[in-house]
């Protein structure tokens, strides 16, 4: 089956606008089913840029069929992502997830449903990404996909029985933070994960993807990523809600755009690649671009 699209939107309408106009171009738009989830505005005054967006939603074409859930209220995005996937995976038991700054290329879905299908048996893998960091060794790399500790939040799919098990009143997450042992292998996805689980265990952020890693690592989990990334983040800014300037995470799109990808059951890991990925996410990676964008 083509898996459901769920889109989260809020108020900018321009980035809106880009993502939803490359998800049309992809070649299995007219054959999947959007959902899109509009948050509303804060404190329940009115605000114009919620209205616009609404009004943009309603002239959505070129999908299998498109429906709208307009939110009376500000949910935030954690809740809104939690609760919109929630509904649509458990009616369709898979979903792909964008939120309103992921341009795709026109293979995303292809990529997405195809993994998403052959890898729906295998309980190791927990989520699929169609975005990738710009990894060096990835310039000479012949597969179509990699594996990695660390899930993606920009333009991901998962399965209802994977979707389901994870506690996201982080009920069972705070041991992680303060067992010594615990805290430094979480942070073979990056060093900037403990602290990020610390900060939303004590209210801090309000963040769903921290609690969605948390709970691949404890389970020692997989996440699939295309060798070549199907998606780029145009929301860097000041307008972005979570995330501001940074170079970090910029990534050359997938330019042979082809159709069938080759997956395998294989589950070895890269070691380059993870020590790559990891240091992406390095203190003095982080460091480096806070002051560059100072």
């Amino acid at each position: 089956m083509i898996a459901p699209i769920c889109l989260f939107s809020y108020n900018r309408l321009a980035e809106l606008k880009l993502t939803v106009d490359a998800l049309t171009k992809n070649y299995l738009a007219s054959e999947s089913d959007l959902f899109v989830f509009s948050d509303g505005a804060k404190d329940g005054s009115p605000d114009d840029k919620v209205v616009e967006v609404r009004k943009y939603l309603k002239t959505i074409k070129g999908f299998k069929s498109v429906t709208i859930f307009e939110s009376p209220e500000n949910r935030g995005l954690a809740n809104s992502i939690i609760d919109g996937v929630t509904k649509i995976v458990q009616r369709y038991g898979r979903v792909i997830v964008v939120e309103d700054d992921l341009v795709s290329t026109p293979n995303f879905l292809n990529f997405m449903n195809q993994a998403l299908d052959f890898y729906s048996g295998n309980k190791q893998i927990f989520s699929i990404s169609g975005y990738t960091l710009d990894l060096p060794s990835l310039n000479r790399y012949k597969k179509d996909f990699y594996l990695g500790h660390r899930p993606s939040s920009w333009g991901w799919a998962t399965w209802e029985d994977r979707w389901m098990k994870v506690d996201w009143q982080a009920n069972n997450y705070r041991h992680i933070v303060y067992n010594p042992i615990k805290h430094i292998k979480f942070m073979r996805g990056g060093s900037d994960l403990p602290f990020m689980l610390w900060k939303q265990i004590n209210g801090k952020i309000d963040s769903w993807a921290i609690r969605w890693s948390c709970f691949q690592f404890i389970h020692n989990l997989l996440t699939v990523f295309p060798s070549t990334s199907k998606i780029e983040n145009v929301g860097f800014g000041p307008r972005a809600t979570h995330t501001k300037h940074t170079g970090r995470f910029e990534t050359s799109l997938d330019s042979e755009l082809k159709e069938n990808f080759v997956f395998s059951e294989d589950l070895t890991l890269q070691t380059q690649l993870l020590n790559e990925f990891r240091n992406k996410f390095s203190f003095g990676n982080r460091l480096k671009n806070r002051l560059k964008h100072l």
